[in-house]
């Protein structure tokens, strides 16, 4: 059987704070095929984009630490390597689209400059063969008269301007892996389509495999292949798009599809109010026992609340964390 690009297991990331320990990712697997789209989605603070984090390694120490789990890299353990190492991979072979492109483009220097550092780092081209390759990547990601805007500043370009930078900076390497995390978040829904379809092609033409983390499941339907759903720092279903969408099996599930606005009819079934899952995240300071969804679950049971249920089979390439399912 052909390995996985990338294949995350049993990974543990905690934060040890003031308050007490957090555990922000709680025995997550999952593995990513070349050329596939893997959607991760959630509410905020479900662990997202610490699984991201951990897959780079950028997870700030202290107060966070990833205390287990291995994250197979074309079979290499990424936890296992030095932080020189490391910095060879991130950014060439593993780049990343932050959530907010404002702050993680750097105010001070020009598009160009930040695009070609990075080519010039991984890849050893001179300066002005990266500049050049600066003003490519522009193009390919749209943005008109690239040999100009690789002189601006980010303020000077608009939203969704930076976000298609970030984008080009992230695939300047070539990546065999890109992580996008929230990639569509602060734009208005036109420009959000154009980032979307720009994502599709630059996969079609080049290959990269995409985890795309977000909480907006219209993105996941549009682009992902399989689905993972996280709450609480678990994963607690993972199917194939179709299947998910199709027949969603946990009930967390279910609640964050019913809340979606429909054209055909609301999440009733007939006119009204959207339906809404009740109650909020629990802290992940203070972890509930038993599964972790129980305290806003409509099909509770006494089990619920005292054992945690595990992730298993419930269909082909379909599994949910549910004690519906025992």
């Amino acid at each position: 059987m052909e390995q996985s690009l990338l294949d995350i297991r049993g990974l543990r990331t905690q934060f040890f704070t003031d308050d007490g320990l957090a555990r922000a990712v709680d025995g997550v697997s999952y593995s990513l095929e070349r050329g596939e789209t893997v959607g991760v989605v959630g509410e905020s603070g479900c662990g997202k984009s610490v699984t991201a984090l951990s897959i780079l390694r950028l997870i700030p120490d202290p107060p966070g630490k990833i205390v287990d789990g291995e994250i197979l890299f074309e079979g290499t353990n990424l936890l296992t390597l030095s932080p020189a190492e490391m910095r060879r991979i991130r950014g060439n072979d593993i780049s990343m689209i932050f959530q907010e492109p404002m702050t993680s483009l750097n105010p001070v220097f020009t598009i160009g400059n930040q695009i070609a550092e990075a080519v010039r780092l991984h890849q050893g081209l001179s300066k002005k063969e990266a500049m050049n390759k600066a003003v490519e990547m522009l193009t390919l990601v749209g943005i008109p008269v690239p040999e100009r805007r690789v002189h601006e500043y980010p303020h000077q370009l608009s939203g969704g301007m930076r976000q298609r930078a970030m984008i080009a900076m992230a695939l300047s390497c070539n990546p065999k892996v890109l992580i996008a995390d929230e990639p569509t978040t602060a734009l208005d829904v036109t420009i959000e389509a154009q980032i979307l379809d720009l994502m599709r092609n630059l996969q079609h033409e080049l290959g990269t495999a995409i985890i795309m983390i977000t909480h907006d499941l219209g993105v996941i339907a549009e682009i992902a292949r399989k689905v993972v759903v996280m709450y609480a720092g678990k994963i607690v279903e993972q199917a194939p798009v179709e299947q998910l969408f199709a027949e969603p099996n946990h009930p967390y599930t279910q609640g964050l599809l019913q809340s979606l606005p429909r054209v055909d009819k609301d999440a009733t079934g007939a006119k009204g109010r959207l339906q809404e899952i009740p109650g909020i995240v629990p802290s992940l300071l203070n972890l509930p026992q038993g599964c972790k969804f129980a305290s806003r679950c409509p099909k509770v049971m006494p089990i619920c609340e005292e054992e945690e249920p595990s992730l298993d089979q419930v269909a082909p390439q379909h599994y949910s964390a549910c004690w519906l399912n025992h």
